[in-house]
């Protein structure tokens, strides 16, 4: 098992900063604002001689208020799974009263405590460390996250004793189901990652915009393993107050290229909007599995969930082989069939189709249904193999494949899909038309001199 460091101080003292350089991510977001930080954020270090899962965590208070409540569960979560503990300090501000209070919550946990005094570059390191022996909690260590410095000895310290495990960090993942939960701001996405997992492990709420950083929780489920990632809210471009905001945003269309499978949660109260279809696109450009989940189905009464029905079908049209699942992420209602999907789409989009069977049904679906003629002249398709996965991709040979109409592309995805059961998942089809090679002979002949002309080292005849 790979040692578990938590990352602790109160609010805008670095950790975020701290984090990224010791993950070599930019996966926390970082700004000039107190609170940025809410849920735990989840990652391995890059840096130091033993790998270690870090967790980035919300800066504590002593009297929270409000969501600071929530943010201090969470960091209490963090101390409880760590097995040592970075407590982070401005070096700047000196010794405060807040930090006094971390340090002796720390101290009660019992576990290994380094103090680290951010934003030390350019100071005297003895100067700025005589307040805080204070603490008791060994000597500090200045460091300055923002430029990188002292990074290096800080988890080497932190991690002194414990010896470098046999199963790289990066493996820990690789083989889990990458599972994006995106939408629109308070439609529920905090509330399912939190059904999945049994536990409060991200803080939702009735306040729209809780969740900023993309949070990433690994759990297993059904004998398999899965990376769930729950975004923050996506609002229409306009309607982006900050900096802090348009971070979340792009953090969530980097959780869209990186997963295998995203899911939509709408809210069946309101309709499907500009900006679900805009992100529902995102997800279509980059060939994801794509499983919608219509949350609080519950609250909707019976006579109103037939109609409710048509307008999604009508709204969702241009990503007709996604399947509609109607959930109560409060409850658990049609969750677990939801991860089912889940694991389905995966399994079809990282199928191998052999070449042999891909060709049989390509030419069934031809028998079937002929391509259009084009300037008089039939479109021949005439072989095809797979090309690639995740999307899966067909690629197929033939000639005027230029020419192909946009339906008759969809008509073979659709074969395709069917075929091989490529569930919820986009076909991306490719054409490539054959060179003839008598054309190409042809121009790589030389042409004849002209009628009347002398060739070069021939005399005229007289």
């Amino acid at each position: 098992m790979l040692p578990i460091v938590a990352i602790v101080g109160r609010p805008s003292v670095g950790k975020s900063t701290l984090f990224n350089v010791l993950t070599r991510t930019r996966a926390a977001i970082v700004a000039d604002v107190p609170g940025v930080t809410r849920d735990r954020q989840y990652g391995y270090a890059r840096i130091g001689r033993v790998p270690c899962v870090l967790i980035d965590t919300g800066g504590l208070v002593e009297n929270p208020r409000g969501l600071e409540v929530q943010i201090r569960t969470q960091t209490e979560r963090a101390i409880d799974e760590a097995d040592r503990l970075i407590l982070v300090a401005d070096a700047r501000a000196g010794l405060t009263a807040q930090d006094e209070f971390i340090a002796r919550e720390l101290r009660r946990s019992g576990k290994p405590v380094v103090v680290a005094l951010n934003k030390a570059e350019g100071q005297d390191a003895d100067l700025l460390a005589a307040d805080f022996h204070r603490l008791g909690l060994g000597p500090p260590i200045a460091i300055a996250a923002a430029h990188g410095e002292g990074c290096q000895e800080l988890i080497d310290t932190v991690l002194a004793g414990a010896e470098p495990a046999q199963t790289p960090a990066s493996e820990a993942a690789s083989d889990a189901i990458r599972v994006a939960i995106i939408g629109r701001p308070n439609v529920g996405k905090s509330t399912l990652v939190n059904r999945l997992l049994g536990e409060e492990r991200v803080i939702a709420g009735e306040q729209p915009g809780t969740t900023r950083d993309s949070i990433l929780v690994p759990f297993e489920r059904d004998g398999r393993r899965f990376l769930l990632v729950d975004t923050a809210g996506m609002r229409r471009r306009s309607q982006l107050a900050d900096a802090i905001e348009r971070a979340s945003v792009a953090r969530t269309l980097q959780a869209i290229a990186e997963a295998h499978v995203v899911v939509l949660v709408l809210d069946a109260h309101d309709s499907v909007g500009e900006q679900d279809a805009s992100v529902l696109g995102q997800a279509l450009d980059r060939g994801r599995v794509i499983l919608v989940a219509v949350n609080k189905w519950d609250h909707i009464p019976d006579s109103q969930r037939e109609e409710i029905r048509r307008q999604l079908a009508l709204k969702l049209d241009f990503v007709p082989f996604a399947p509609l699942h109607f959930i109560s992420a409060r409850h658990g209602t049609g969750v677990g069939e939801l991860v089912r999907d889940v694991i389905r789409g995966y399994e079809g989009s990282m199928r191998e189709m052999p070449t042999a069977e891909v060709m049989r049904t390509l030419e069934r679906a031809v028998q079937t249904h002929q391509p259009p003629l084009v300037h008089g002249r039939r479109i021949r398709l005439r072989y095809a193999h797979q090309g690639g996965r995740n999307p899966p991709r067909i690629v197929i040979h033939g000639n005027q494949t230029a020419s192909v109409p946009a339906a008759y592309r969809r008509y073979l995805a659709n074969v395709f899909r069917e075929r091989f059961d490529l569930y919820a998942t986009p076909v991306a089809i490719e054409f490539r038309t054959d060179v003839n090679p008598y054309d190409r002979a042809r121009r790589a002949r030389p042409k004849r001199a002209a009628a009347g002309t002398s060739m070069p080292g021939r005399r005229r005849p007289s």
